[in-house]
């Protein structure tokens, strides 16, 4: 099962939206939020809600990708999250979100006790590539336990 697949069996605010996940890697995930008007605000785009979650559910898609071996030990969890919106957006819209820490340093301050964390930087864009939003979440890996 993909993470995409699972996610959208897990977390049913993908599901509602209906994202769509077009890469995920530990590097790098890229969701799709379709036009779809009962989403929209009141300029006819995509509602802020609605590009907040596609933003948080990119981040946590390269997440998983990243430290999804580390599930049994540590469950990964949003601390922070800030959002700007920078331009209208209008039609679908794609989120890329990247890892800001090498998996490697995250996984060794784990290992020695740590709850680390560690930012994943989203871009948000629209069809003619013009970055409509960009967001930082920042996530932790909270050991069981």
């Amino acid at each position: 099962m993909s993470i995409g697949e699972m996610l959208a069996a897990t977390v049913p605010m993908v599901r509602t939206l209906k994202l769509e996940y077009l890469e995920t890697t530990p590097e790098k995930a890229v969701l799709a939020l379709p036009d779809q008007s009962e989403y929209h605000n009141h300029v006819g785009g995509p509602h802020a809600g609605a590009m907040f979650t596609l933003g948080e559910s990119a981040s946590g898609a390269v997440v998983l990708a990243a430290f999804g071996d580390q599930l049994a030990r540590a469950v990964p969890l949003p601390v922070t999250a800030e959002i700007a919106f920078k331009k209208l957006a209008r039609g679908p819209v794609t989120a890329t979100a990247t890892l800001g820490r090498p998996v490697a340093d995250v996984v060794a301050e784990l290992d020695a006790g740590e709850r680390p964390e560690f930012p994943v930087a989203v871009a948000i864009r629209r069809e003619d590539g013009a970055v409509t939003g960009e967001m930082t979440v920042i996530w932790t890996l909270r050991p069981n336990g």
